[in-house]
């Protein structure tokens, strides 16, 4: 489709105005995260929920609360939503389509928060677990035993001072976790997915020296544009719609409709500047396209098979029950919680010693500048 002229030039100054401030993907999260904040109520009377206290990790012990009204003594979503906000630096969906499981990790002792945890249906592709396979999978034969992990964050300080991020990691490959899974997924769970947050930002994620629990397999594909954030998104889409007959650039139940919505107007805009000769808008904003998709970035997938020993047989098809492997009691709760308290204590000990140790509850508000990566 072909736009008037003046909309095209419009429509592009609002893409160059926003994506030119952005340099790093850091740059991009941390300005989405702070226009979220902005739009939220005050968040500092949540630190008193939120666990800094100064606990030898042989000492702690942990509460696994449910979410959601379907679960008996849980939490409301509403609770968990704003709370997760709060702490993490991620922009997290609040209502996802699908089935999901959410957790709350309390450390029992001091009744603090120490993390959240959302599992739930895995993406419909991926190339690292393609390449695992050695195929695409049949999808309604491996949904039936996978899940993933969308949200596994820790509060801090406890991620920075006792590993927190590998604890809760941990918790999602326990056998607790699968039991509970299949009982909630009306599965038969054997594999879980999750991919680091941040990709080739780092070399290194919480998910890494996790083995046998976790094993890195590769890099994603990365090849998709950072969506604008809600006021700029509006603004363009509802004078596109306008231009479209008062019709909305997809159907409102179609998936993934923002990232459509928005290649959608971009192409529309490129096409109109080169109908209409504007060869020096039309590079800048092609410029600055170009820079935008280079933000997003090749994400780390660790996969976890539960301590089973034939799990890509059976996703494959090649055989029919799974068979529990030598590392199967590893990954009871108990143990799992047991091998991690050895690599906090290392961690815990280390930072006493350097004076490292940190007691500030970190909480996303507009006056302090966090550190996206940690």
């Amino acid at each position: 489709m072909i736009i008037n002229e003046a909309d095209a030039t419009w429509a592009a100054d609002e893409f160059i105005h926003y994506f030119k401030n952005f340099t790093s993907i850091e740059d991009y999260l941390r300005y989405v995260k702070k226009e979220l904040v902005a739009q939220t109520s005050q968040l500092t009377p949540l630190h008193d929920e939120f666990f800094n206290d100064d606990i030898h990790p042989e000492e702690m012990e942990f509460d696994i609360k449910f979410i959601g009204n379907r679960f008996e003594q849980s939490l409301p979503q509403e609770h968990y939503n704003n709370l997760l906000a709060a702490v993490s630096s991620h922009n997290n969906e609040s209502n996802i389509p699908g089935r999901e499981l959410r957790w709350m990790v309390y450390e029992k002792r001091s009744q603090k928060i120490v993390g959240f945890i959302r599992f739930g249906s895995p993406t419909i592709n991926s190339k690292p677990r393609n390449l695992w396979l050695g195929k695409p999978p049949n999808l309604s034969v491996f949904n039936r035993h996978a899940a993933m992990g969308f949200v596994i964050v820790p509060s801090q300080p406890f991620g920075y001072n006792y590993l927190g991020g590998k604890l809760l990691a941990l918790m999602c490959v326990s056998h607790f976790a699968r039991e509970t899974l299949n009982e909630v997924f009306q599965k038969d769970i054997a594999l879980f997915e999750t991919t680091s947050l941040y990709g080739s930002t780092t070399s290194a994620s919480q998910y890494d020296g996790l083995k046998p629990f976790f094993r890195y397999k590769g890099l994603t594909e990365s090849k998709f544009l950072p969506l604008l954030h809600e006021e700029v998104f509006h603004r363009l889409h509802n004078r596109f719609t306008i231009l479209n007959n008062n019709k909305p650039l997809t159907l409102n139940t179609a998936s993934s409709k923002k990232m459509k919505r928005q290649t959608k107007m971009i192409a529309w805009t490129k096409n109109s500047l080169k109908e209409y000769g504007q060869e020096e808008k039309l590079k800048e904003f092609n410029d600055v396209i170009k820079m935008a998709f280079n933000l997003t970035q090749k994400k780390r997938y660790y996969i976890s098979d539960y301590g089973y020993s034939n799990v890509r047989e059976v996703i494959n098809q090649e055989q029919d029950k799974l068979l529990p492997g030598h590392n199967w009691d590893k990954f009871q709760l108990e143990n799992i919680i047991n091998w991690w308290k050895k690599k906090a204590t290392k961690r815990y000990d280390k930072l006493k010693q350097e004076g490292r140790f940190r007691d500030k509850v970190e909480l996303w508000t507009n006056d302090d500048d966090i550190q996206i990566i940690r």
